[in-house]
């Protein structure tokens, strides 16, 4: 096969997009949330995966979380991935690392991305349907629960175990 043969078929292959976040808590279990500018609902810190650079989703996660809300924080366990079909987009594999627990001087020294957030917020597990829409609830709420059960990495489509 030659390079161009080989660069045909890797253009022929199916695409999907990847992004990466960290869950992030306070003292209290309370999630930091934030707001984007570019869309309804709340989002944990976390984006893109630039895996044109060779961006791993830790990586990705990290970087991110420094962009948006200004703090470098080492990153715990996977949590979750989560498969998201999309209309009008490809499909999402969405990551969710543990961000681990800030104490309040931490949360104090948060310094947001004016381009892309609006504000933050700390939002308690009962609450986090009230600002994260769709599967990206669902994905919190599982990854608090594999947190707390201490199960390891869970695997979702579209928020949800996947079907047997």
């Amino acid at each position: 096969m030659t390079s161009s043969d080989y660069a045909s078929y890797i253009a022929s292959l199916p695409r999907i997009l990847a992004g990466a976040a960290a869950l992030v808590r306070d003292g209290e279990g309370r999630v930091l949330l934030v707001e984007p500018n570019y869309r309804k609902g709340w989002a944990l810190p976390g984006g893109t995966i630039e895996s044109d650079q060779g961006e791993t989703p830790r990586q990705a996660a990290r970087r991110e979380t420094l962009e948006e809300i200004g703090l470098d924080i080492e990153l715990g366990a996977l949590l979750v991935v989560d498969w998201v079909p999309g209309e009008a987009r490809p499909p999402i594999a969405a990551y969710v690392y543990d961000g681990g627990v800030l104490t309040e001087d931490r949360f104090q020294q948060i310094r947001l991305q004016a381009e892309e957030l609006v504000s933050w917020r700390l939002v308690a597990r009962e609450g986090l349907g009230e600002y994260l829409l769709g599967s990206l609830g669902r994905r919190v709420v599982a990854a608090l629960d594999a947190l707390s059960a201490g199960t390891g990495a869970v695997e979702l489509e579209n928020g949800l175990p996947p079907a047997p």
